[in-house]
């Protein structure tokens, strides 16, 4: 008996071809042996419509248990689809194409101020030389500017792109009424009336043969996959570009070198390449924030000592507050914060304000600067003037719109193309779209809201604060509750949002795949938003703002407001705020390493004990197709997760800098751990994705624009009211004739007559039979009880609140001015870069046109002859 050694690597050449050992494996199809004969009838005319269109598919059943298409694409396909595809390819070398040769330096702003000794460093081994070449669109006709016989001229992920453009296109319809392969669906020129034929979709495309189920639950396919250039354990790094990556770049001891993001592009494609490039760049960036921070820590740490409003409340035992809690709730001392008060104050002091004004010109000048950096990627890339335009259009969107009568001319494609009526049927399925998807994220507003109020109640359960509950429950129930009624309403809405969203999204007209995928990242990015953010919102902007006063305190459903803790909002806030940010960081690094790890290891594991009980013989030499197989499946939402992961990070930072500046301290951290173990994971675990083209980050980029101005407005709100810094500045300015804080606490604390507690409120008598207490403070700016107007709002209440209202504003405008300044004073793209694109772009128009008079001339002259 024999059995696979998934272990052994043999040699690659023979591993990732065909019998014959010469024609090149580019895509595999996976499926298990059926009986049904619907799913072997949707694969069978799936095959054959593959080689209709010049594909070359050769099977391999040597696994009883799963068998294997093998497809190839030859030469003369590739020049024909990347002549529509729009691909850029290396021409042939000039004549003097060395004397404009780029000078452009590709390091970033930051690494362009260290000097050369300490960044060569963090390089690795340089790759060997790449000749320069310029790129051009591909044109068959125009096949003399290209040196097509050169080797690998097709790189693999330009055969790979290819194939999977194909195989999205190709039917299984027994006579499809489009053609064979959507390549061009709308050349013909008969057209039905304009009917919507989204029935169409269902018989298109490899990703409808892998979603297909029949009645006994199984597909035609269940895999289709690209293959990695060799096995995990392959050490030939000068011939495997995964083998260099997993030495290079896929270890978290290479956590302070560069990224090699040639050979990332090379092999995973431009689109998951500028994912690892941004991400880079955005943690390079972290470096004078985390500084900043962590010099705002420091300073809080070294001075809490000598805080003021800490020694007073710590020396105060004479302060009784009034209850936080109707009947239940007892009164409490003041000096019974003092601990408290200390470590507010580590977060809550003069640095912060300088801190929050930091970050927010930080975001500008990080958001202007990538672009900027961007610009040299793209240009190195050949994407530079990528449009998405140029993008052929889904496969679901052609099937959707080949009867249209309407026709609109596509300048980058140079055809005509059906498409639908703006006011007619693209905006109302627009309208319509967003409309359930602001329902869903309504109904989860609704959810926090009826936690919200569920935390209320229990505040005053008699069977939470009365004789009958024990300590432990006081302290296990109340969290334990509201936090499982929170975890199942957010998982609920979670799995029936993400469903909604692509549904919501198939039902729009998103002509390309960037513009469907953004669609739908906008959507699920405002779910997630909101499910992240929403308690930490409450805390900072809601929680203990309007309580009222123990005479007439605001309620909700008769039941009264949560106030502040005995610490204050901003403790609160902090705490929140670093345990969401740090220990979903820690659930995020268990659940994309460790799972997918566990999980590869149980596919390995079953699959050596299936081949042991059934006693499979098998061949000794593997091919690399069923080690791949046994990986992970590459899912259409991966990226956004890891999109989402950063910038909801990046909103942390942000938008609530001044609540706890160490947060970027653990973003470095995280960061430069995160960026190797997505690495590892791509690598190891997960099937090699597709390689994809894109220009920049999409919507992620926009997103990220947006947070920064959100930023602004929360920390300045967040300083003007629920930081003591604003109204003790205010105390010692004019209020204390001494110009100090000393005696804010007893400042900010309103007297109330415990005589006129309402009823609902007033603490219950029994449980104090000892203690009579006749006065009691809270947190306000009003009257005493024997004033001519007792408990009203006084009237330095409203030069307070007319101070913090004007102290928004001017931060505001100033944060804005300072980044309309950045933006101003930095360009988009290097001067040195236009430079260079302009005398590229004037040489090979004048080479083309010299190429194509020579062309001419020897036409005239061949046909002169004859």
């Amino acid at each position: 008996m024999a059995h696979v050694n998934v272990s052994q690597c043999h040699r690659i050449t023979v591993e990732g071809y065909f019998d014959d050992q010469t024609t090149i494996v580019d895509f595999v199809l996976a499926y298990k042996p059926q009986k049904n004969s619907i799913n072997n009838e949707r694969r069978g005319k799936f095959i054959d419509k593959l080689t209709k269109a010049g594909l070359i598919t050769e099977r391999d059943t040597s696994q009883n248990d799963t068998h294997y298409v093998k497809i190839n694409v030859p030469d003369k396909i590739l020049k024909k689809y990347c002549e529509f595809m729009k691909m850029k390819m290396p021409m042939r070398k000039l004549d003097g194409q060395d004397k404009i040769k780029p000078k452009v330096s590709y390091r970033g702003t930051l690494e362009s101020m260290i000097p050369n000794c300490i960044t060569k460093r963090f390089n690795h081994t340089k790759p060997a030389h790449v000749e320069y070449r310029l790129l051009h669109e591909y044109s068959e006709p125009k096949s003399y500017l290209f040196e097509e016989k050169r080797g690998n001229f097709f790189s693999t992920g330009i055969r790979i792109a290819v194939v999977n453009f194909i195989l999205e296109r190709s039917s299984f319809k027994e006579k499809p009424s489009l053609d064979s392969n959507l390549f061009i669906p709308w050349a013909s020129e008969q057209h039905s009336a304009g009917a919507d034929n989204a029935e169409e979709v269902k018989y298109f495309g490899i990703r409808q043969l892998l979603e297909a189920v029949d009645g006994e639950g199984e597909h035609p396919f269940y895999a289709a996959y690209p293959l990695h250039d060799g096995c995990v354990k392959h050490k030939d790094t000068t011939r495997s570009i995964r083998a260099r990556l997993l030495v290079d770049w896929a270890s978290v001891k290479q956590c302070l070198m560069y990224q090699p993001l040639d050979d990332i592009k090379e092999y995973f494609g431009v689109k998951i390449a500028l994912y690892f490039t941004w991400l880079g760049f955005y943690t390079t960036m972290l470096l004078p924030a985390a500084l900043v921070g962590f010099f705002c820590l420091l300073y809080g740490i070294l001075t809490f000592s000598t805080n003021r409003i800490s020694q007073e409340v710590c020396s105060d035992n004479t302060t009784i507050m009034c209850p936080q809690c109707d009947k239940y709730c007892g009164y409490w001392h003041l000096n019974s914060t003092c601990k408290i008060s200390k470590i507010a104050y580590i977060f809550d002091n003069e640095a912060t304000i300088f801190f929050s004004i930091f970050i927010s010109v930080w975001a500008a000048l990080y958001l202007k600067l990538w672009k900027r950096y961007v610009s040299r990627i793209q240009y190195r890339w050949g994407v530079l003037d990528y449009c998405s335009m140029a993008e052929p259009p889904r496969p679901e969107y052609s099937a959707r719109v080949k009867d249209y009568k309407r026709r609109k001319y596509n300048f980058y494609t140079k055809v005509e193309e059906p498409s639908p009526a703006f006011w007619t049927q693209k905006l109302p399925t627009v309208i319509g779209s967003y409309f359930v998807v602001y329902l869903l994220i309504s109904m989860t507003v609704a959810t926090v809201f009826g936690i919200i109020v569920y935390r209320m109640s229990l505040k005053t359960s008699e069977n939470l604060y009365g004789d009958s509950a024990s300590v432990s429950g006081k302290l296990i129930i109340f969290p334990m509750t509201t936090a499982t009624i929170n975890l199942l309403a957010s998982t609920v809405l979670t799995q029936l949002y993400n469903k909604v969203a692509k549904k919501m999204t198939d039902y729009e007209y998103r002509r390309t795949q960037s513009e469907y995928n953004d669609s739908l990242n906008v959507k699920l990015f405002l779910f997630d938003f909101i499910n992240y953010y929403s308690s930490i919102f409450y805390i900072a902007f809601l929680k203990g703002k309007l309580p009222g006063y123990p005479k007439e305190y605001n309620r909700i459903f008769s039941l009264r407001q949560e106030e502040c803790s005995t610490g204050g909002c901003m403790v609160e806030l902090t705490i929140q705020l670093a345990t969401i940010m740090m220990g979903k960081q820690l659930i995020a690094i268990i659940k994309e390493y460790f799972i997918p790890f566990l999980k590869q290891k149980y596919k390995n594991l079953s699959t050596w004990y299936y081949t042991n009980q059934k006693e499979m013989e098998l061949p000794q030499s593997s091919g690399q197709w069923i080690r791949d197989n046994k990986l992970l499946s590459w899912g259409e939402l991966s990226l956004f997760k890891e999109y989402l992961k950063m910038v909801i990070q990046y909103g942390f930072i942000t938008i609530f800098a001044v609540a706890f500046p160490p947060a970027s301290i653990f973003a470095l951290v995280n960061n430069m751990i995160e960026t190797r173990v997505d690495a590892k994971k791509y690598l190891q675990f997960y099937k090699r994705a597709v390689p994809t083209r894109v220009r920049n980050l999409g919507m992620w980029y926009n997103t990220m624009q947006v947070i920064t101005k959100i930023a602004v407005i929360s920390n300045a709100y967040i300083i003007a009211f629920s930081s003591n810094i604003t109204h003790r500045l205010i105390y010692m300015l004019f209020v204390n004739p001494a110009y100090t804080d000393e005696g804010f606490v007893n400042h900010t604390l309103a007297y109330f007559n415990t005589s006129h507690f309402e009823a609902a409120a007033n603490p219950d008598p029994s449980l104090y039979k000892n203690i009579t207490v006749e006065i009691c403070r809270y947190a306000e700016y009003r009257n005493p009880p024997e004033s001519d107007n007792p408990y009203e709002r006084s009237l330095l209440y409203w030069k307070i609140l007319a101070i913090r209202l004007a102290l928004m504003v001017i931060y505001q405008n100033l944060v804005v001015v300072v980044q309309a300044l950045v933006s101003w004073a930095i360009p988009n793209i290097p001067r040195q870069l236009q430079l260079q694109i302009k005398k590229e772009q004037y040489f090979t128009n004048e080479y083309i046109i010299k190429q194509e008079k020579k062309r001419t001339t020897a036409i005239t002259y061949v046909h002169m002859e004859s």
